[in-house]
């Protein structure tokens, strides 16, 4: 068991001999197929429910819709409208949940302005609203724990908005309700979940393929995978496994013949990433849109922007944002802002696909993110749809479907999910650490905001990055290039957090890629050679690496030129990843 759930190249060496029987472990109770939030969460379930698990992922952790969400975390004021209140429930329990007790140094509060167009009916009928928000976020499982952990919302005239927000164009509205949610990096909850769910003795394994399944007769008894990394073949046996691919859920169906059980439409929302002094306001916003709702959502030293809304039948791998997409952002947040937003103001575009569970002809923004798990042949548990929020409860269903295929097998008795209480990791000693920043600024020699930005994406782990620092006094120098990062972050993605290639970094482990405007060139080289010398690079692997990003980079500039998504598609898909 790794104790403090690293994942090193190391690890995942030990990892996959673990998973194919060359370390001598039995045969798996779960595998889990997808690295992202889902397949995270079934992997930190399934453990912890004492179940033998591992977890395949074909390239990074989050690399796909879990790491280019709107990173929010929260209930769905939309759903509420469309009545769909037991989901709102569930979600803004949830939300409590992690903001006071799970990740309480990965999620945090984020406040909103909702504006208001007319005098009278709108404010009853946003504030009734909101009102039940509120409530159903207050009772429940975390009633003791006091309520959601947010300030309740309260109604603001249009003076109070220009004073929260001057950049706001209040000739248009007569007020606006302000109330709270919560946001994550989301690529880090992802990374943060699986590295609990290795800390608990699930074998955690990136860069892995699965290229079909094992069969007995009808049941699924395991997978055929590739190691990309070392280019072998493997064969993996275990009593069940979870498919939680995300937006790949029909490919990975169609392997089994099971084709029809799910269906999952990928539909494209695309953000803009702009500098914070572009936008003067204290509280982000968010305004209906014809199609769907617009967020402007505080991020640090930068706004974050969105989204789109439409359907994807392109390269899954890497969906493109076009021209179109940015210019239908820009000019809806420009209809609410006094200094227009242009293209240049843009530091960093992202576009991420939603897996939405489909069979009706409805329009993307109409179809709900409930999720749906199936068993669509014995030993295959399916599960699909669902939103970042409540990625726990998606797991717990999920795991207590493989249980019911492990009662059939094995006559195992499956206990009750319980990581409504665990806690992950970062979260022990976040409250301490954080009471001790200016002590551990001082020992550092660390700017107190430097600690402050290492306990927002570390929590109570920081003294790991303390240490490294302290070992290796090169190593608190900021990133050339990226100077909000330091280059012990860099070395402990490698060492700690699975980080494999130059791409994992720059737009997984950091976010470097869409908070600078030249999208990480310039921070690529220097962060290529401190990789370099975690995982033995050879001079010519850096320039490969390097120039691999700057291509990538290149390639994602021209496909947002392009009017299209067939023509961003194949702007985009010209650079592939490295193997």
């Amino acid at each position: 068991m790794t104790h403090a759930g690293v994942l090193s190249p190391t690890t995942r060496d030990h990892a996959i001999a673990a998973m194919t029987g060359a370390a001598g472990e039995a045969e798996l109770d779960v595998l889990v197929v997808g690295g992202g939030v889902t397949g995270a969460g079934v992997a930190l379930d399934a453990v912890t429910r004492g179940l033998a698990t591992g977890l395949l992922e074909q390239r990074d952790l989050a690399s796909g819709t879990s790491s280019r969400s709107s990173k929010l975390i929260h209930g769905g004021l939309r759903y509420l409208e469309m009545m769909d209140f037991a989901l709102v429930r569930e979600a803004l329990q949830e939300r409590g949940l992690l903001l006071t007790r799970l990740a309480p140094h990965l999620v945090r509060p984020v406040p909103f302005l909702y504006p208001l167009t007319h005098p009278v009916w709108e404010r009853g009928y946003v504030g009734s609203g909101l009102l039940l928000y509120d409530a159903m976020a207050s009772f429940g499982p975390l009633s003791g724990l006091g309520g959601s952990g947010l300030p309740r919302h309260r109604h603001l005239t249009r003076r109070r908005v220009a004073r929260i927000a001057p950049d706001f164009r209040t000739d248009t509205i007569t007020g606006a309700i302000h109330y709270h949610d919560a946001q994550v990096d989301d690529a880090r909850l992802v990374l943060t979940i699986a590295r609990t769910a290795a800390s608990h003795g699930a074998q955690v394994a990136t860069r892995v393929r699965v290229t079909g399944f094992l069969r007995e007769g009808e049941r699924v008894v395991g997978v055929r995978a590739r190691d990309l990394e070392h280019g072998q073949d493997l064969e993996i046996r275990a009593r069940v496994v979870v498919n939680a691919a995300g937006v790949w859920t029909d490919e990975i169906q169609e392997m089994v013949g099971g084709r029809g059980a799910l269906h999952v439409q990928a539909s494209k929302g695309i953000h803009l990433v702009v500098p914070r002094d572009r936008i003067r306001s204290e509280s982000g916003f968010i305004v209906r849109t014809e199609k769907s709702v617009l967020f402007v959502i505080p991020w640090g030293r930068h706004w974050i922007i969105g989204t789109t809304d439409t359907p994807w039948s392109y390269d899954l791998a890497h969906p493109a944002a076009s021209r179109t997409d940015i210019e239908y952002v820009l000019d809806h947040v420009n209809a609410i802002l006094r200094e227009p937003l242009d293209h240049e103001d843009v530091e960093g575009v992202y576009a991420g696909l939603r897996p939405l569970l489909s069979g009706e002809s409805e329009p993307t923004s109409k179809i709900s993110r409930e999720h749906t798990v199936v068993t669509p042949v014995p030993g295959l548990v399916m599960i699909a749809g669902g939103k970042l929020t409540t990625y726990r409860v998606m797991a717990r269903d999920a795991v207590d479907a493989a249980g019911h295929s492990l009662r059939t097998t094995t006559n195992l008795q499956l206990r009750r999910s319980i990581t409504e209480k665990v806690r992950l990791l970062g979260a022990d000693g976040f409250e301490t650490r954080a009471n001790q920043r200016v002590l551990l600024a001082r020992r550092s020699g660390l700017h107190v905001a430097r600690i402050d930005h290492l306990l927002g994406r570390y929590g109570g782990l920081v003294d790991e990055l303390l240490d490294l620092v302290h070992a290796r006094r090169t190593l608190a120098l900021p990133l050339e290039g990226a100077d909000d990062y330091l280059a012990a972050e860099v070395v402990y993605a490698v060492t700690h957090e699975g980080a494999r290639h130059l791409d994992d970094v720059l737009a997984r482990r950091t976010r470097i890629s869409i908070e600078t405007f030249d999208r990480g060139v310039s921070a690529a080289p220097g962060v290529a050679r401190l990789m370099a010398a975690e995982l033995g690079w050879s001079a010519d692997r850096v320039t490969e690496e390097v120039d691999h990003y700057r291509r990538r980079v290149e390639a994602e500039r021209r496909s947002q030129l392009m009017l299209t998504d067939q023509e961003a598609d194949e702007a985009r898909v010209s650079v592939t990843d490295l193997v």
